[in-house]
């Protein structure tokens, strides 16, 4: 096997990419201390903080949108079917064999299917779940003056379900960006914008 580069990650894709690690990191902490999990900041603290990085990334997350859409970056997370039981078979065994990845990184393909779907389901369905239990959250003393018939405890469980979604999806993402042609690899590429790829050598 050899290896060759190709640069993927424009400045504001790793930009963003961080900028987003940091506020989620800070949000399920505070979160979670706002849940009363455990002290670290102070229940006070932890509730500035926590709707300061909220804010923050509701900012962030419409640049992103607006980024991905005038770009023509979506379409890099159109969903599609092709060679997804390759791409499951592969990171439930061919990877500890040594396998080449079935659908290597190209600039035309940034994604896998799996990533895909994955990207999609994050953007599309579980930041806005957030977003929405979240400010409904923010403004519970005011739900009256709107007319809202909610529960807070409903809304409290739905958010902190959302909270573990997303810590889940940090736990694996986290994994599988050692699973490159190096452990560092990913990583590497998110702070240069060139991913190292794995080629197969002419015979």
């Amino acid at each position: 096997m050899s290896s060759t580069k190709l640069y993927l990650y424009t400045r504001f894709e790793r930009f963003w990419h961080w900028a987003q690690a940091a506020l989620i990191i800070f949000l399920l902490v505070t979160g979670f201390e706002v849940h009363g999990s455990f002290s670290l900041f102070g229940f006070g603290t932890a509730v500035t903080v926590h709707n300061f990085c909220a804010w923050t990334w509701l900012v962030l997350y419409a640049f992103i949108v607006f980024w991905i859409i005038t770009t023509g970056e979506w379409r890099h997370y159109v969903p599609t079917f092709v060679k997804m039981f390759e791409v499951i078979q592969y990171y439930m065994s061919g990877i500890f064999k040594g396998e080449v990845h079935p659908v290597p990184k190209s600039e035309r393909i940034k994604h896998n299917p799996l990533q895909r779907i994955t990207y999609l389901g994050i953007v599309s369905l579980l930041v806005p779940f957030q977003i929405v239990t979240g400010f409904l959250y923010y403004v519970y003393n005011d739900w009256l003056a709107f007319g809202w018939a909610l529960n807070l405890s409903t809304i409290a469980i739905l958010h902190t379900a959302g909270a573990f979604a997303m810590l889940a999806f940090s736990v694996v993402h986290i994994y599988m960006t050692t699973t490159g042609h190096h452990p560092l690899s990913h990583i590497k590429a998110m702070f240069t914008g060139y991913e190292e790829l794995e080629t197969k050598e002419k015979m």
